[in-house]
């Protein structure tokens, strides 16, 4: 049966097939622009907050909620995201699907200084090699949507670009595949991609799998400070978050009510406030 992500990738890898760019010569330029324009420390930003650190998203649309803010300014919403307490910024540059592209990634990342994920469908090594060039300081690869082979490559060489990798799982296979390869920031997304359903639960079951050293993010789904507080305890070091600040009419205040729930749950052993 064809999914949603099955028509996602379908494009991505259709596009990724017609690019002739030279991949030693893009990795050299990607390698280069470390230099000029450092990456920013991703997970050493999330591990310093208190939290559950807040990662808010710059997104335009999505395929199964239709138009959020098709007409949003990035730059003026990354501001009003840290303004309200926001770690880190996951910004949208797939086109087709989510209306995003590599210029909301620059301006978000510009307007402050908040570690910038590029928060795309990745299924080759230019696609990494991109995610750099475009100034972003972490990668997202999504464990059903790639071979073992692949993700295992995009992952060392996202780490010789000094991008954070973070790895999204549905469940504790995938979840095992991410960690063979490598992964140290696994990402749970509590959205089936295949349906665009959201299991609030799937969060919870996944983490009781996953390694005490590894910096997990909660994904899809979080809408409220009990939901923050759920995922603290239950071991998340940070939320991502994008629908329900894009829709608020006080972003910065969008932010800063889960911000205060995530100081709340490390200051009060899990206890929402």
């Amino acid at each position: 049966m064809s999914s949603y992500l099955d028509g996602i990738l379908a494009w991505h890898r259709a596009r990724a097939g017609l690019d002739r760019r030279d991949l030693s010569a893009l990795a050299e330029l990607a390698a280069a622009s470390v230099a000029s324009d450092p990456p920013r420390p991703f997970v050493a930003t999330l591990e310093e907050d208190p939290g559950p650190a807040i990662i808010a998203e710059v997104k335009r649309r999505s395929p199964s909620k239709g138009d959020l803010d098709p007409d949003l300014d990035p730059a003026s919403l990354a501001r009003e995201y840290a303004a309200g307490g926001a770690a880190c910024l996951s910004v949208l540059t797939d086109s087709p699907h989510f209306g995003g592209s590599a210029e909301d990634l620059a301006g978000a990342r510009a307007a402050t200084n908040l570690p910038v994920l590029r928060k795309d469908f990745t299924v080759c090594e230019a696609d990494v090699c991109d995610a750099r060039l475009m100034g972003a300081d972490a990668v997202l690869l999504i464990v059903a949507a790639l071979g073992d082979d692949e993700l295992r490559r995009f992952v060392e060489l996202a780490g010789t670009l000094h991008l954070a990798s973070l790895v999204e799982v549905h469940d504790l296979e995938e979840a095992e595949r991410a960690l063979s390869a490598g992964a140290q920031l696994i990402g749970v997304n509590q959205r089936d991609l295949r349906t665009f359903e959201v299991d609030t639960a799937r969060a919870e079951r996944v983490a009781a799998g996953l390694p005490a050293d590894t910096v997990k993010v909660a994904e899809s789904g979080i809408r409220s400070r009990e939901d923050v507080s759920r995922l603290g305890d239950a071991g998340y070091d940070a939320v991502l978050v994008g629908e329900l600040f894009v829709r608020s009419s006080d972003r910065a205040e969008a932010v800063r009510a889960l911000r205060i729930s995530a100081r709340s749950v490390a200051a009060n052993g899990g206890a929402p406030v």
